[in-house]
Formats: structure tokens, sequence, C-alpha cells
């Protein structure tokens, strides 16, 4: 009898921690203004309601970070149905979802987004870990090994990496990459699952130091055989709404990593940018340093974890200012990401794994 009063108390208290929605004022503000009741986050900047596989992908991450399982089960389900015809497993998501010419409404681009995809594997893994469930684990697991087979690439001479599509981005000698689709922490956990990731993380802080020889970031980047990085044939060498992820990534970083380091002393020149403009650029060349333009709030959320001051108590009074609205869905993800950080709502250890402050028993600093 002991023993099954016991059990109860265990299984009660478990489900009260498992149940408790941490109260995150922009993640409520977020679903509210871009996630139906379905679970599609919907991007209205162009007037079109689009879904993209990166803004599930996002959503997803978030929830768990806020321990809103219920929205992460809606977003989950929506993807998998809509992106995946049914099995994440099976298929990789398609990237581009929306109103067809015809008036209905589906996939309008088959390709795949390998950021979106490792998001999706990466916040699947995690949620199976701290909400201790198989069936997440294992989706998890099954879509990336998906992602390794279909989007990864043996590069001659930069050895393997992720390509930013499963279509369209090798060609016999050449290989066109963005910086932004790999962040460090992620691969580090998915190396725990699969060795494959290890190498990829390697090959990818290549990436991030060789390709930025200023320490500004490109959005896009090619590597040809025999004659290493060149510049974008399409994008050149501006670095701006993609590159604004490269600082933002390796700002989370665990603190400890000697390649945390490394990656933020190389890409000082843009917190010098930062700090001597009072905000961040829009757009900065990088193989000139010229920069450009005012970026938006969510430029100045997504240096959060990346400067020091005084820049960063500069941008932190921008962006609590200047919180993104309902027209603004990039913006609202980058301020999710980099304030929620800068709050520590989540960090992230030396393996990657995700450090949320609700697991702590710390709810209340997400008020």
């Amino acid at each position: 009898m002991k023993f099954i009063i016991g059990l109860f108390c265990c299984l009660f208290t478990l489900s009260q921690a498992s149940a408790q929605t941490c109260d995150w004022p922009e993640w409520q503000s977020f679903k509210q203004q871009y996630i139906s009741r379905e679970g599609r986050v919907i991007d209205p900047s162009d007037g079109k309601n689009i879904t993209t596989s990166e803004g599930q992908s996002y959503g997803l991450f978030f929830a768990l970070v806020a321990n809103d399982r219920d929205q992460f089960n809606q977003l989950l389900e929506w993807t998998e149905n809509n992106l995946s015809a049914g099995d994440l497993s099976a298929r990789l998501p398609g990237w581009l979802w929306g109103k067809r010419a015809d008036g209905s409404w589906g996939i309008l681009d088959t390709n795949s987004a390998s950021d979106a995809d490792l998001w999706i594997a990466y916040s699947l893994l995690e949620a199976g870990r701290i909400w201790h469930s198989r069936g997440y684990q294992l989706k998890g697991t099954l879509l990336l090994q998906r992602i390794a087979r279909e989007e990864v690439a043996d590069i001659p001479g930069l050895g393997h990496m992720l390509l930013p599509g499963k279509v369209g981005f090798a060609n016999a000698d050449s290989w066109r990459l963005n910086p932004s689709y790999q962040p460090p922490q992620l691969l580090s956990r998915l190396s725990q699952v699969q060795s494959l990731w290890a190498e990829v993380g390697k090959s990818n802080q290549r990436l991030l130091l060789e390709a930025a020889p200023l320490g500004i970031a490109p959005d896009w980047v090619m590597w040809r055989k025999d004659k290493g990085w060149q510049a974008d044939e399409n994008g050149g060498t501006k670095g701006d709404y993609d590159a604004i992820r490269v600082y933002l990534w390796i700002g989370m970083m665990a603190g400890e990593l000697p390649e945390r380091t490394a990656l933020i002393d190389h890409y000082q020149p843009m917190a010098k940018l930062t700090e001597r403009a009072g905000f961040p650029p829009e757009s900065v060349d990088s193989l000139t340093g010229q920069a450009n333009g005012t970026g938006p709030v969510g430029f100045s959320a997504a240096l959060l974890p990346f400067l020091t001051d005084p820049a960063l108590s500069i941008q932190r009074e921008r962006v609590l200012n200047n919180l993104p609205g309902a027209d603004a869905y990039y913006n609202s993800v980058l301020t999710l990401f980099g304030l929620g950080w800068d709050r520590q709502y989540y960090q992230f250890n030396q393996q990657g794994e995700l450090q949320a402050s609700w697991e702590k028993g710390s709810c209340q600093n997400m008020k």
C-alpha cells in the first residue's frame, strides 16, 4: 500500500512539473500574433501569409523553452502532416507552404531547408530528454538520420558539411553554403546521437573562421574544389539577414568552450561596428568591411548574447524600447532568441543540451 501511495505521489509530482508552463511574455505575444490555432506559424511580411519550415522549427524550440507542451504538439502535428506528408521520418519537410495559383493551400516548394530540419531534429531530441518521451526521441533520431543521408555532403578538401537543402547546392566541383545554417551547439548535441555530426562540427568551425576573413559573416559562400573559399555567385559578399544569426549562435555557445572563444575573438569587428554606430548595420560587405544602413531591432536582439558592455546595455535598451509587433515575424524570432537568452530563460551547456529555467524551478525569472 505504501508503495502504491508513493508511486502515485511521484507521478503526481512529475505531472505537475510537466504541466507547469512558464510566463514568457514575448512567447505569448508570438503565439497570439503568428501561430494559428492549428499550429501553423504564419509569416505575414509579404502579405501572402506563408509558412516556412524555419518558422515551424523555431516555434517548436520556443515551445520547449517555455515548457509549453500543448503548443509543441500542435506545431509538430501541423508540420508533420502538412510539410512531410504525415511522416517526418520518411520525408524532409518542404520549406515553403502557402496559397497556390488555383486558390488552394499547400506546399509551394518541396525542397528542404536544412537549418529548419536541424532545429526540428534538435527540438525533438531535447523534448525527448527533458520531457522523458521515447516517442519524441525516436522521431528526432529518425529525422536526424534522414538529414545525414540527404543533406550532408563529403566535400573534397573540407570534409562533411551540411548543405542548405536537399537539391540545388552541390555541383561537380563547387558547393554553395550558408554559415548561419549550422549552430555549433546543435551540432554538439546531435553528435551524441550520430558521430557524423562531430565531423560536421569541425568543418563548420573552419567555415565560420575561414569564410569570414575580416570577422564579418557573409550570408552565402562557395567552396570550390582545389580553390577553397570563394564569393557566392548569387549573393556576392554581403552579410545581412541570414548572417546576423551567426553572431547569435556563437554568442549562445557555452562560455567555457575554446571554440566559442576563438569565434568571439574572430568576429569582434562586428561588435566594433555596432559600438561605433550605436546600432548594428543592416548590411556589411564581408570582404571590404563596408557597413550600410541601420539594422532593425531584431538585429540588436540577435547581438545580445554576442556583445559585452557598454554596447550590450545600449542594444538591450533598444530592444526593450522597441519590441516587435504583429507585422515583424523575423524580428520577433530574433528577439525571442536573443532576449530570451539574455534574460536566462534558457542556455546551452558544453554538450549543446538545452538548459531551460523552468527545469531548475525558476519560472519566476521568465516574467
